[in-house]
């Protein structure tokens, strides 16, 4: 009898649109999809270093006839794979799931939210799934036992079971504040981000480039930019898809009222991430513990500053730790750190322009229940000097008013709300127009047209 080979496909992991973070998809060309001999809504098992499955959907003419799969965050860190590498793909057999356990790794959802967040949803043992719970950041867990077991996609027959209590996981990212950023959760930030990861990706994927053109990988990055534009988001962002551990210091906390204390604590910040390679340490609001140190008084700064300076020369060329830092004040730095071999880069992190506000928009409402006559285009044009914490607030806040429009009066009462009024909000265009008389910008780009 004849052996029949399953035909297997290779392509390259590109990133997702926005839009379709969470939901399981695979995008892959029309063609490549005929060569695997499977058609839109099929299940997919797309191996790197680990196997995982995905829902396939066509992707759009811009990617077309260059072998590529467009998965987000979710699928790459489940498939084990990262952004340009190659991953197989094949057809797989899904059946229903009877039976899931999820294991919870962040905040937890109701069984309603999970359920109906769900839906549809192709997995196998040891996945991780975002569930988006509305106004509140998106819960993780992990999927345990399934029944049956292999590729399964859960339906709203599916019983779903919570084990274990909440936890950092499986991962790399123990150390970073909150849970996990792919690229697709920064909007507007396309540029900036491409050149941050240009400067951080390659020397921790790759460092046998750096010793083959013999010369050294950079060691630090300079971001800055007015408050609230995303310079935090793009370090935890880049440290989750490089797999690398993240160490997230606020400025003040390095400094200690005693002698040679605030010291002690650098050296150990540097040594713990060198140990822990590749790593990232970020240093947010840099400006405060290295100023320049001609306009201050106290001892303590200028020794923090020269701490920091002999710590980042210390650095072995190919040790697998990069510096990241941020501020608002760059200028207030001093000059020394701010030299090739120490900060290599300095990206400036702009305000976002029209296109880029639409894209902030569209992430931060997509867990939202918009009405049909919400236009985000138009908000967008009305939001200039708007950052990305200008725009989150303001879909908060039109999610609030929705709310307070809906459920009148100081309190909500005693007990738990009954599911059909829950199932009823919608926030409308109105919300968020009386939410800009509450919000206002903390930038104007006097270059936007």
């Amino acid at each position: 009898m004849p052996v029949v080979v399953e035909p297997v496909l290779q392509s390259k992991v590109t990133e997702a649109l926005a839009k379709d973070l969470g939901r399981g998809m695979a995008r892959l060309d029309p063609a490549d999809m005929a060569r695997l001999g499977v058609a839109i809504g099929d299940v997919v098992a797309i191996a790197g270093a680990r196997r995982t499955v995905a829902r396939l959907s066509p992707t759009y003419r811009a990617h077309r006839g260059q072998g590529r799969v467009l998965i987000d965050g979710v699928v790459r860190a489940n498939a084990g794979a990262a952004l340009g590498q190659d991953v197989e793909i094949r057809r797989a057999e899904a059946r229903r799931a009877d039976r899931v356990v999820l294991g919870p790794l962040s905040n937890a959802a109701g069984e309603r939210d999970l359920a109906r967040w769900l839906d549809g949803l192709p997995v196998v043992s040891g996945d991780r799934v975002r569930v988006g719970v509305l106004g509140c950041r998106p819960a993780e867990f992990t999927i345990g036992r399934t029944v049956p077991g292999g590729p399964v996609v859960i339906e709203t027959t599916t019983t779903l079971e919570l084990a274990g209590t909440a936890g950092d996981g499986r991962g790399p990212l123990a150390t970073a504040p909150g849970p996990p950023l792919s690229y697709e959760e920064i909007g507007g930030l396309r540029r900036e981000l491409d050149k941050v990861r240009e400067v951080v990706e390659l020397p921790l994927r790759h460092p046998e480039v750096f010793e083959r053109l013999g010369i050294d990988p950079p060691r630090g990055v300079l971001l800055h930019g007015p408050p609230g534009c995303g310079k935090t988001l793009i370090a935890r962002a880049v440290a989750h898809e490089t797999e690398a551990r993240f160490f997230s210091v606020n400025g003040p906390e390095i400094i200690h009222k005693y002698y040679g204390e605030s010291e002690a604590h650098l050296r150990e910040l540097f040594a713990e991430a060198a140990r822990q390679a590749p790593s990232i340490l970020f240093f947010d609001e840099i400006d405060a513990i290295a100023p320049r140190r001609e306009r201050v008084f106290g001892d303590v700064e200028k020794r923090v500053v020269s701490q920091l300076l002999t710590l980042m020369d210390g650095l072995a060329p190919r040790a697998g730790v990069i510096v990241l830092a941020a501020t608002n004040l760059p200028d207030a730095l001093d000059p020394a750190l701010r030299r090739p071999g120490r900060f290599d880069r300095e990206i400036r992190i702009s305000a976002p322009d029209r296109d880029g506000r639409e894209e902030i928009l569209s992430i931060q409402s997509r867990r939202m229940p918009l009405a049909g006559g919400v236009d985000l285009p138009r908000l967008a044009a009305i939001t200039r000097g708007f950052v990305g914490a200008d725009l989150a607030a303001l879909c908060r806040e039109a999610a609030m008013t929705c709310l307070r429009r809906a459920l009148p009066g100081p309190g909500l009462g005693a007990g738990r709300l009954p599911s059909e009024r829950v199932e009823a909000l919608e926030v409308r265009m109105d919300d968020f127009l009386a939410a800009l008389g509450d919000v206002k910008p903390r930038h104007r780009d006097r270059h936007e047209p």
